[in-house]
């Protein structure tokens, strides 16, 4: 990959983007994670020179550790124009109790996706509303290797604009490292690093690493066996936990889904 082109290509098409829309300012969540971090690294450029607002907020609820939480912090700081620590671990316990048709209980991994499903679902929640307040739009910073499988809550952590959509994750990485060696001061390295390093996790409680809901040792693993299988048609990989997942997923990436015309009005 040409990362200093693919750097380029990123920022122009959301200056564009931003241009041509009139938008205010951009919003984004800070999770302590790589792909928000990435994202707020191309986009800072891009919000000074057309003088508008990246306003980026770290949102703790409950199960999020220090660590997500002091890298967060840092990025929202060395890249933000207007960045900001919240915590809504109180609105997401009364919301659970307020809906939940039954006893708590997080003893089952159906559970807690589906409690961490809320807790994603009121942090866009916070970040539309910024958005909305602000003539803004929200920054998507899920990347090709969750979309293809499904590792993203419907209605929850999903934005307005993805600029890292298409990239998979080993390449998130790899244009990570390419901006820390070439673009960035020293609190902005180290910031980024710190989300290099660490272990990719949601940060919703539910396993203790991004990779063990994925059933692989690591993103490299993940990104081949989806590139072997769906660019080269390696049917090898069909019974593999990650394909699975990812023709279980399917129904996210067609959402809503919505019966054509032709079929409503066609004729047996």
């Amino acid at each position: 990959m040409n990362s200093e082109k693919v750097v380029k290509i990123i920022r122009k098409q959301l200056e564009n983007y931003i241009l041509k829309y009139n938008i205010k300012s951009l919003i984004i969540g800070e999770s302590g994670g790589i792909d928000s971090a990435l994202c707020s690294v191309l986009a800072s450029p891009v919000c000074k020179k057309n003088n508008i607002q990246l306003i980026g907020r770290s949102i703790t609820i409950e199960t999020n550790t220090e660590g997500e939480i002091n890298r967060g912090k840092l990025i929202g700081e060395a890249f933000c124009t207007n960045f900001k620590d919240v915590n809504l671990t109180e609105l997401y316990l009364t919301t659970l109790k307020t809906i939940e048709e039954g006893e708590i209980d997080l003893s089952t991994i159906e559970n807690k996706i589906r409690y961490g499903n809320i807790k994603a679902r009121l942090r866009m929640v916070y970040l539309y509303n910024l958005a909305q307040q602000n003539g803004g739009l929200v920054l998507s910073t899920d990347n090709y290797t969750e979309l293809l499988e499904g590792y993203w809550t419907l209605h929850g952590d999903v934005g307005d604009y993805g600029m890292i959509q298409s990239l998979w994750k080993t390449e998130v990485y790899e244009l990570s490292k390419y901006l820390i060696d070439n673009e960035l001061n020293n609190e902005q390295k180290y910031a980024l690093q710190l989300c290099v390093n660490a272990v990719p996790t949601d940060g919703l409680g539910i396993t203790n690493s991004d990779l063990e809901q994925l059933d692989a040792k690591n993103y490299d693993e993940v990104d081949f066996i989806l590139k072997d299988f769906l660019e080269n048609g390696n049917k090898k990989w069909e019974n593999h936990s990650v394909i699975k997942r990812h023709f279980r997923s399917e129904y996210k990436r067609n959402n809503p889904f919505n019966i054509k015309r032709e079929i409503i009005f066609g004729v047996d």
